[in-house]
């Protein structure tokens, strides 16, 4: 696989899959929604959480949102960042793209944002079902948040990712 830098996003390609990671502009707030809502992790006893849930152009504009998009411009998953309260909002992957590291590569790539945002950690407050995921992803858990009726009726574990450590080092 090789990447290389187009227009600010970053670009994989190898074999016939070819995937870019790009600026998420207003206009993707739909399908940023879609995502959200198709999510199968979202079904069942979380689904109450998406119900109804809107991304908004205003959202994304006022955040550092990112899509993944394969070669077709189809959009396989999106994170966002939330630089003034240094946290990860939203991040998915389309039921499809799962199991092959989009994951994990779209966490790298918020964490090399937030790096040079000049954040000291993010903090994410995560899917229970996701929570092994970002223990992988270098996140250690932090706390628990408490479950808020009805729209969250469980208990969410709470990770940070620290980017800086004691002494003000930045990790790499």
């Amino acid at each position: 696989m090789r990447k290389r830098e187009c227009q600010g996003s970053v670009v994989a390609s190898g074999g016939m899959r070819e995937l870019r990671i790009r600026p998420a502009r207003a206009a993707d707030a739909e399908a940023i929604t879609e995502l959200v809502q198709a999510s199968s992790a979202y079904h069942g006893r979380y689904q109450s959480i998406v119900d109804g849930y809107l991304v908004t152009g205003a959202q994304v504009e006022s955040t550092v949102t990112f899509l993944a998009e394969d070669g077709r411009g189809r959009v396989l998953g999106c994170y966002s960042l939330v630089p003034g309260g240094a946290e990860l909002d939203l991040l998915f992957v389309a039921d499809r793209a799962q199991g092959g590291g989009l994951g994990a590569r779209l966490v790298r790539h918020m964490l090399e944002r937030a790096r040079e945002l000049g954040l000291a950690s993010v903090r994410v407050v995560s899917h229970p079902p996701a929570e092994g995921f970002y223990l992988r992803t270098g996140a250690r858990r932090v706390g628990t948040v408490r479950p808020k009726p009805p729209k969250v009726p469980y208990a969410r574990p709470e990770l940070r990712w620290d980017l800086v450590d004691r002494t003000g080092d930045v990790f790499v």
